[in-house]
């Protein structure tokens, strides 16, 4: 009897897991009616140094502070002594000589006994990686008689030595001094000594630490993990420096690219528009070094495949601030900095500007094609201003695609009167940002199915689901809000006629020296991880594919029935057919696609899963991939694709084509 009633049992768990495989939903795929064309720089990436995303994160520099220009000018150092050592550091203020690097120090040595020097603390401590080599430099003059010895130490917390190197200077003119030397150690929050020795006094300026390896192993360049995981998304599109840093706090804190580029020591630091922005995350000691500058920035976007897209000032300060204004008649050197910015570029060796770019080694032109004219600017005055730009730009580059500003907010009276206006102007490209809570992304995948197809295009530049609100500090990176994203991105790949462009923001953030959260990757000095919400961004880039085709549910878009979203693009490159699906519900769905307009698929093919069961969970350095997409094969059943979708998941199914 026993047996018999397990036998029976068994039979219904059969008869049950038989009746769970039925297919709930059948979506249609139509793959010989092209909706939209996909262009290759659908989805990028936006860069703007905020959350130490520049100095202390790409850009590899280990030393804060390196030519004493923060306030206080010794921020970041600490006067040391040992074994009697005793001495004084004296700031030296040269503004009238060289206003660009105002400041550099004197060390005063006061006895042969001992050492005496400084410490620098580094962004939050310095990573440093045992086997590491590490270039120490210096600017350096001696005073009259000195013979000063230079003694460089890295120590981790405890003062263990992790490596030493010493240094001579010889000269009594400004020269600059190189030594490497190697970690035996790896250290997180690891600092910098630098000890003099014997009596006299040496002047010193750029005092510099980088890594042997960076990005491609250049001198003085950028993090290669940091980089890679840029390069991994194969974005389309590089949109650089920000983000308000471009408008500033006021206008002398704009950002002006032409003090970035050049040598190092010749690049003005300046505050960096954030530091104490937020009251909750003040930090007082972010500085721009633009050691990553313009040249830097048109290198990284080339490096990763990705199409230059640099915004300019246009003459107003940022409006959540001073909302400090260029009068019109003064706005000349605003409009030469675009053109000269659009020679520099792509102009021969024999024009001015390409003629610095190939001395600063790349004489190719960058082919740049787009700029943005302002970043988040709204109102009556950015209309003027920006006619003066674009009439510039377009009797003298008349191929140039510019980018405009519809304010900071996806609707209200400061986009209503953009979005109008400038359609009205036969504006490129619209820039729409986005920071709402999961819900808006949601209730939004359909934004775009009605906008006029003989309008301008549309760059979502700046979006991200806020799980708490805007600007919190509380805001996470979970997997609700990536899933959000993740549905919203198939209404902007549905309307890809429209939306030429796309990019979440911020980049990056420091786990220690964030001012905004959520971010698409967080980093500490040694390493970085991806959130949910890069791996949204990465599928979606890996897979854009190259032409839409319609995916319909009982022969409408799929934009929330049953809790899904979905769209398809073909890949004529590939020969595939690639699908999105997010299941946004609180169950798994079997699911059918029945593809038209081939005779057949092939038999085989790759199903990759983005899902938790957890809409609150994260990624984090103990756990980096708590969320992590997932591949399998899967099988077609003549022109049917028959699947059961995990809930609360972002699926990507990709079948190549019977030619």
């Amino acid at each position: 009897m026993k047996e018999y009633f397990l036998a029976v049992c068994a039979i219904g768990a059969c008869l049950s897991a038989t009746a769970q495989q039925k297919i709930e939903k059948t979506y249609v795929i139509n793959t010989s009616l092209v909706k939209a064309h996909v262009q290759p720089t659908m989805y990028g990436i936006f860069f703007e140094d905020i959350n130490m995303a520049a100095d202390g994160g790409l850009y590899a520099e280990l030393v804060k502070n390196r030519s004493f220009e923060f306030i206080p000018n010794l921020m970041g150092w600490t006067e040391i002594k040992k074994d009697n050592g005793s001495g004084d550091v004296q700031v030296i203020n040269r503004a009238a000589e060289r206003p660009e690097n105002p400041h550099f120090i004197t060390l005063n040595v006061k006895s042969d006994e001992g050492y005496y020097g400084l410490s620098n603390e580094g962004f939050r401590g310095m990573g440093i990686k045992k086997g590491e080599d590490y270039k120490f430099s210096v600017l350096a003059r001696q005073h009259a008689g000195s013979k000063i010895k230079l003694y460089v130490e890295l120590v981790d917390e405890n003062g263990a030595v992790l490596g030493t190197a010493t240094l001579s200077p010889d000269a009594s003119d400004w020269k600059k001094y190189e030594v490497k030397f190697q970690s035996n150690g790896t250290v997180n929050r690891a600092h910098l000594n630098l000890w003099a020795q014997n009596t006299g006094s040496i002047d010193l300026d750029m005092v510099s630490l980088f890594p042997q390896h960076t990005w491609k192993n250049r001198p003085n360049g950028l993090r290669a993990d940091m980089v890679q995981k840029l390069a991994d998304m194969k974005p389309g599109f590089l949109r650089f420096p920000g983000g308000c840093i471009v408008e500033g706090r006021d206008l002398a804190n704009r950002y002006q690219w032409k003090k970035t580029i050049g040598d190092i020591d010749k690049r003005e630091s300046i505050i960096n528009r954030w530091n104490t922005e937020f009251k909750s995350r003040s930090t007082p000691d972010y500085y721009q070094s633009f050691g990553l500058g313009f040249l830097e920035y048109f290198q990284l976007a080339e490096d990763i495949g990705a199409e230059p897209l640099p915004i300019l000032n246009c003459g107003m300060a940022c409006q959540f601030n001073t909302g400090q204004l260029v009068p019109l008649d003064q706005l000349d050197p605003y409009v030469q900095d675009a053109l000269d910015l659009i020679e520099f570029a792509n102009g021969s060796t024999d024009t001015k500007w390409g003629n610095l770019r190939a001395k600063l080694g790349h004489p190719a032109p960058f082919n740049l094609k787009m700029m943005g004219v302002g970043n988040e600017q709204w109102g009556d005055e950015y209309i003027p201003r920006w006619k003066i730009f674009v009439k510039a730009i377009k009797d003298k580059y008349p191929y140039m695609k510019l980018v405009s500003s519809v304010g900071p907010d996806p609707d209200g009276p400061k986009f209503d009167f953009l979005n109008t206006t400038f359609r009205g102007l036969h504006a490129d490209i619209l820039d729409e940002h986005y920071y709402r809570a999961p819900q808006w992304f949601l209730d939004n995948v359909k934004r775009y199915d009605n906008y006029d197809r003989k309008g301008p295009k549309i760059f979502a530049g700046e979006y991200a689901a806020q799980s708490v609100g805007i600007a919190s500090p509380d805001n996470k990176n979970n997997w609700d809000c990536a899933m959000s994203e993740a549905a919203f991105m198939t209404g902007l790949e549905r309307n890809a006629d429209i939306v030429k462009m796309a990019s979440y923001a911020p980049l990056f953030a420091q786990v220690d020296g964030w001012q905004w959260t959520p971010d698409l990757i967080w980093f500490n000095n040694l390493d970085s991880y991806e959130t949910p919400n890069y791996y949204v961004q990465k599928l979606y880039s890996l897979n854009k594919g190259t032409d839409v085709v319609p995916l319909t549910l009982d022969n409408a878009a799929v934009t929330g029935q049953n809790g899904a979203y979905a769209t398809a693009v073909i890949d004529k490159k590939t020969n595939e057919l690639i699908i999105k699906f997010v299941n946004t519900s609180k169950e798994s769905q079997n699911i059918s696609f029945n593809v038209k307009g081939f005779k057949q698929i092939k038999p085989t093919g790759t199903l990759t899963t983005l899902q938790s069961d957890n809409l609150d969970e994260v990624n984090s350095f103990d756990k980096p991939a708590a969320i992590f997409p997932k591949e399998q094969t899967i099988t077609t059943n003549g022109n049917n694709i028959n699947l059961v979708v995990k809930r609360y998941s972002l699926n990507i199914i990709k079948v190549k084509l019977s030619n």
